[in-house]
């Protein structure tokens, strides 16, 4: 149960902060930087603006696929593992999902151009990353862990 807690709450959080910093942006907030400008783009397709072309599709295929994620991680147990990552995940996947129902796509605001342009971002997106690595990192340390003993 502990761990159900943690999760829910994650989600919470994540979605509640990434939610209000995107309307700071959406309500005009604008800061332009030699490397990073916070400046508000949105995002119609998903990482690096791909699939942009299916439109409105776009939104029911990343809730199909963030229910398929979710009914995984309770099926194969990794919520007991991991809920504190998966919270960031999940509460990240669906704050970029919301703005797809609300806004006219994903709301991005940290540009980097700073030698070379790179994918503007949001803190779902960083939080989503984040969760990835941390699993990637721990599954590893686990099996290694394993392999010892």
């Amino acid at each position: 149960m502990r761990h159900l807690t943690i999760f829910m709450l994650v989600i919470i959080g994540t979605f509640i902060i990434d939610q209000n910093i995107k309307s700071l942006f959406v309500n005009g907030y604008f800061l332009d930087g030699d490397c990073i400008s916070l400046e508000l783009h949105y995002n119609k397709g998903v990482a690096f603006s791909m699939f942009a072309s299916l439109g409105e599709y776009v939104k029911w295929l990343q809730i199909t696929l963030v229910t398929f994620v979710i009914g995984f991680i309770f099926y194969e147990g990794y919520i007991k593992k991991f809920p504190f990552a998966l919270g960031l995940l999940v509460g990240g996947a669906i704050g970029n999902i919301v703005d797809r129902f609300y806004h006219e796509g994903v709301v991005d605001y940290v540009a980097w151009h700073c030698g070379f342009n790179f994918a503007v971002f949001n803190y779902a997106d960083v939080m989503i990353d984040i969760a990835i690595v941390w699993i990637l990192i721990a599954s590893y340390l686990e099996d290694k862990r394993e392999k010892k003993l």
